[in-house]
């Protein structure tokens, strides 16, 4: 009996994955995403062997989110106004052929910090565009009953890559160099673009005719109404912004240990270990009838693990168990991280009405342009004291927030999970 209920559990966490259309989807994302994480590994690698200084670190991450976030604001009404397959297509191609440049500038020796943050500007400007059109296009691809399934399978593809992928992305650098990598993130986002266009054009109702701008505040309005709406995403925010940040200062943090390109690589490639562990663990997570504070004692839980990390660095390093204990905590910390953020989007993508899918989750999306931005100062923290005292400090102020929403937001305490795996709230 018991073995029968795990496969069940087994077989619930991937039952997306049986339709067709979203199954095609899922796999030509594969490409997309990885070439993602080896563009994320690559340049932090790149700009910080070119300068050497946390805070150019710093100005990659501010070139990486701010565009993306100016740009969400728009990208959340185009994706409910347009056909989101040809604008996934789009964004695909122009991604492919700024990575192909960097490439070029790479392999030829001639790049420069500015020409880094110049492509990864421009590439984030085009995520503002690309997340809220993903986010509002795969829910079309299956049926309610399998939206938690589709939710953590999506968050496990991204998770999964950066499990795998920036640690052979440290490995193909040690072995070659940086442009390499870059080439292969071109071909990842040109293969997206080829798996989108198999896609026949949406037969969706005819799109708002209202003015976008009216449109972008009935967004906003419908976010600012939803109590549990507010505070979750508020609460993510917090939590890329604080916590998952100090990965844009990872290049450091391996300079630190002393551990080189392909030790760099597994220390990002851990998070993603985390994370996998975290997202496969949140199907029983969100049938409890305690979900709102599970949640909460999981984000906790992950606020403490960054801290560890930290200390683990600043203590311990040069001392043989100093990486190998990073490493743990780490891990912890991105599998506390991904039961919040998994179960929290799953809420939502419940909840909010189709109508305004795109501009909702346009504005969570937005979470994932501060983990870069949290970069930023971070790397002007670390410029003046050090690495791990930056991230440290983030992540006592991630704690604080946790503790302020748990005792003063109910909306989110009372959420219950549903056994069907669907979720509901009481948001008295």
């Amino acid at each position: 009996m018991k073995r029968t209920r795990l496969g069940a559990g087994f077989a619930a966490r991937f039952a997306a994955l049986r339709g067709p259309p979203f199954r095609r989807y899922w796999f030509g994302s594969v490409a997309s995403v990885g070439a993602f994480q080896l563009l994320i590994m690559g340049q932090g690698w790149l700009v910080y062997e070119l300068s050497g200084s946390p805070l150019q670190l710093g100005f990659l991450g501010a070139a990486s989110s701010i565009p993306t976030i100016i740009a969400s604001l728009a990208g959340g009404v185009i994706a409910d106004r347009v056909d989101r397959r040809r604008m996934l297509i789009a964004t695909s191609l122009f991604t492919a052929a700024l990575l192909a440049l960097l490439a070029a500038l790479d392999g030829s020796g001639v790049v420069a910090v500015w020409h880094v943050l110049a492509i990864a500007g421009t590439i984030a400007l085009i995520v503002g565009f690309d997340f809220p059109a993903r986010m509002a296009f795969f829910p079309s691809l299956i049926g309610r009953k399998h939206m938690m399934s589709a939710v953590a399978l999506n968050a496990m593809l991204w998770q999964g890559t950066r499990m795998f992928l920036p640690a052979l992305g440290g490995v193909i650098i040690a072995l070659s160099d940086t442009w390499v990598v870059f080439a292969l993130g071109a071909a990842g986002f040109a293969t997206m673009a080829v798996v989108m266009a198999t896609f026949a054009p949406a037969k969706e109702a005819s799109p708002p005719a209202g003015h976008s701008g009216r449109e972008f505040l009935d967004g906003l309005r419908f976010i600012a109404a939803e109590r549990l709406f507010l505070t979750l995403i508020l609460l993510t925010y917090a939590t890329t912004f604080f916590g998952i940040s100090y990965v844009q200062l990872m290049p450091a943090f391996a300079r630190l240990l002393e551990v080189g390109e392909a030790g760099f690589g597994f220390m990002l490639s851990a998070t993603g270990i985390g994370s996998v562990t975290g997202t496969l663990m949140v199907a029983t997570l969100q049938r409890s009838p305690r979900l709102g504070r599970l949640m909460l004692a999981s984000l906790g839980c992950a606020a403490l693990s960054f801290l560890a990390f930290n200390v683990c660095v600043a203590l311990l390093s040069g001392h043989p168990a100093g990486y190998p204990l990073a490493v743990v905590c780490s891990v912890f910390a991105a599998m506390f991280t991904a039961m919040f953020l998994v179960s929290s989007m799953t809420v939502m993508q419940l909840a909010v009405p189709d109508r305004l899918r795109g501009r909702v989750m346009g504005m969570h999306g937005i979470c994932f342009s501060l983990i870069p931005l949290g970069g930023l100062l971070g790397g002007a923290v670390a410029n003046a004291t050090s690495p791990p005292t930056a991230a440290a400090i983030n992540a006592a102020l991630l704690g604080a927030v946790v503790l302020i929403v748990a005792v003063t937001q109910p909306s989110v305490r009372r959420l219950r999970g549903a056994r069907a795996g669907l979720v509901g709230a009481d948001t008295r």
